[in-house]
């Protein structure tokens, strides 16, 4: 999240393990239309590129439930767009790590019918 919050894609990127996948939403959504999440780290790299880069991207964790090498957060992600507008989403975050701390596996659960947007005022 510091990294997002921070725009530092180097420090984002290498979070991830060479093999780990993004699934946000887990799914088919229009940020993955085939539904299989964004696999290895140039997939990762352009999701960065695609969805977090052009926009700032802020997470509000109401709680974090911490068991083994998973982490579950639950809370709300606010995106501000380009062009003003802004999206809030509610949903649960998961992030599986590996032996080194590298996260494999982020995955998203939420709706997009149920994200509120804002247009820009």
């Amino acid at each position: 999240m510091d990294a997002v919050h921070a725009k530092d894609r180097a420090a984002w990127l290498d979070n991830f393990a060479d093999e780990a996948i993004i699934e946000d939403p887990i799914g088919v959504s229009p940020l993955c239309p085939d539904g299989k999440g964004h696999r290895g780290k140039e997939a990762i790299a352009r999701f960065w590129d695609s969805i977090i880069a052009p926009n700032r991207v802020l997470f509000e964790m109401r709680e974090s439930h911490a068991c083994g090498d998973e982490c579950a957060n639950v809370g709300t992600i606010t995106t501000v767009l380009a062009d003003g507008s802004v999206s809030r989403v509610a949903g649960v975050f998961t992030y599986r790590v590996d032996a080194a701390g590298k996260v494999q596996a982020l995955r998203a659960y939420w709706e997009f019918e149920r994200m509120a947007f804002f247009p820009r005022a």
